[in-house]
C-alpha cells in the first residue's frame, strides 16, 4: 500500500497537471504494450502500435521492466503545473547527472512484485547494454533518447488527441470536485484505487510506500496509460507526483468517427456541442439547451459516438466534455464535409 501524509499546508498545495505528461505517458504505454493481461481499451492500440516498432524496443526493456521500478530520470520533474512536452523532457532527461544516472540504474531488479527470485538473481540477467550507459556517458544517453523518441512517434504521438481528451475529461471532474468541496473533495474524488482518509491519502500498490511531502504539496497527474495502482517516483526528494489512472469508456478507444458524423447536422445537435463546450452534466445539458433530459442524453451519445464529446462519470451522474476535435469544429477549424 502506498501512504501519502498530507499537512494542512501541504493540503493547501494540492495541485493538478494541466494537461498530460508526454514522458509518463511514454513510459506507461510501453507497460501496457507487453500487458499480457487483456484489455478491450487498448487491444486496437496495441495491434496498430506492434507493426510500427523497430529496434527501440530492446534498448527500453532493459530500462523499464514489464513491472515494477523503472528509473525517475525517464519522467523528469516539471516546475508548477504545466507538464513537460517531449522535446522538453528530453532534454531535462538528457542532462541527468552521471551520478544520478548510476544510482537509479542500478536499483533495476531491486524492486518491484516478488517473482520467485532473489533481487541478486533478477540483477544478474540485467543487459550487458545497460554498462554503457552506466557509465554516464553522453553517445548511450543520446541512443536511450533516440529510442524514446522512435518509440514515441510510433505508439503515443499518433494518439495523441485520444489521451488529451481523456485527461482533459477528468480534468474536468477534478475541477468540479475541487469548485465543488475544496481540495479534500478533489482528494476524495480520486478513482476508486486511491482513498482520501484525512490527513493520509491511501492507494492500492505493488510495494508498501510511506511518502512525506513535507510542506512541497503533491502534484495530480492524470494518466491515459496509467491502469491500475497509481504511480509515484522512488527517490523521495524528488517534488511529490502522483500519477494516476484516468477513466475510459466502455466502448474502445481509438474507434474511428466514420459515418457517425453526417449525424451531426441539424441546429439543436449543434446547439448542444456548444453547450457542451465549457462542460456539463446530462441534466444541465438539457436546461440549458432547452431540450428534454432524453434528447439531451441521446444527443450527447451521439456526440460522443463521433468522436466529439468525451462523458466520464462524476459520482451519481456524467460530466460531458468536447474532445479536441470538437473543439476543432466549434472554432471552424475541423475538415468536415457536408
Amino acid at each position: 500500500m502506498l501512504r501519502i501524509h498530507i499537512s494542512g499546508w501541504d493540503l493547501s498545495k494540492v495541485r493538478m497537471a494541466t494537461g498530460p505528461d508526454a514522458l509518463w505517458e511514454t513510459i506507461l504505454s510501453f507497460h501496457r504494450l507487453r500487458d499480457r493481461r487483456a484489455s478491450t481499451v487498448f487491444g486496437k492500440w496495441r495491434t496498430e502500435t506492434r507493426p510500427r516498432l523497430n529496434g527501440e524496443v530492446r534498448l527500453l526493456s532493459a530500462v523499464v521492466p514489464p513491472r515494477g521500478y523503472f528509473p525517475d530520470f525517464l519522467t523528469p520533474s516539471q516546475e508548477g503545473s504545466e507538464p513537460l512536452d517531449f522535446g522538453t523532457g528530453t532534454e531535462a532527461l538528457r542532462d541527468t547527472p552521471p551520478e544520478r544516472l548510476r544510482a537509479e540504474l542500478a536499483m533495476l531488479g531491486s524492486e518491484g512484485p516478488a517473482d520467485g527470485r532473489t533481487a541478486t538473481a533478477r540483477r544478474a540477467v540485467r543487459p550487458v547494454r545497460l554498462d554503457a550507459l552506466r557509465e554516464g556517458r553522453s553517445e548511450p544517453l543520446g541512443r536511450l533518447i533516440g529510442a524514446l523518441r522512435g518509440y514515441h512517434r510510433a505508439a503515443v504521438e499518433p494518439y495523441w488527441p485520444h489521451i488529451q481528451a481523456s485527461v482533459e475529461a477528468d480534468r474536468a471532474v477534478r475541477g468540479r470536485a475541487l469548485l465543488d468541496g475544496g481540495p479534500e473533495e478533489l482528494l476524495a474524488s480520486l478513482p476508486p484505487v486511491i482513498r482520501w482518509r484525512a490527513p493520509v491519502l491511501e492507494a492500492d500498490y505493488p510495494v508498501d510506500r510511506e511518502l512525506r511531502l513535507d510542506g512541497r504539496g503533491l502534484l495530480l497527474q492524470p494518466s491515459f496509460f496509467c491502469r491500475g495502482a497509481p504511480v509515484v517516483l522512488r527517490d523521495p526528494l524528488l517534488p511529490p507526483v502522483l500519477v494516476y489512472p484516468v477513466g475510459h469508456p466502455s466502448a474502445p478507444v481509438f474507434a474511428e468517427p466514420g459515418p457517425w458524423l453526417g449525424r451531426l447536422l441539424g441546429h439543436t445537435r449543434s446547439t448542444v456541442l456548444r453547450t457542451i463546450g465549457d462542460g456539463c452534466t446530462t441534466s444541465e445539458l438539457a436546461r440549458r439547451a432547452g431540450v428534454s433530459l432524453a434528447s439531451a442524453s441521446q444527443h450527447a451519445c451521439v456526440l460522443r459516438e463521433a468522436g466529439l464529446v468525451h462523458t466520464l462519470r462524476h459520482g451519481s451522474s456524467v460530466l460531458h466534455t468536447v474532445t479536441p476535435l470538437g473543439g476543432s469544429l466549434l472554432r471552424g477549424g475541423a475538415p468536415l464535409a457536408v
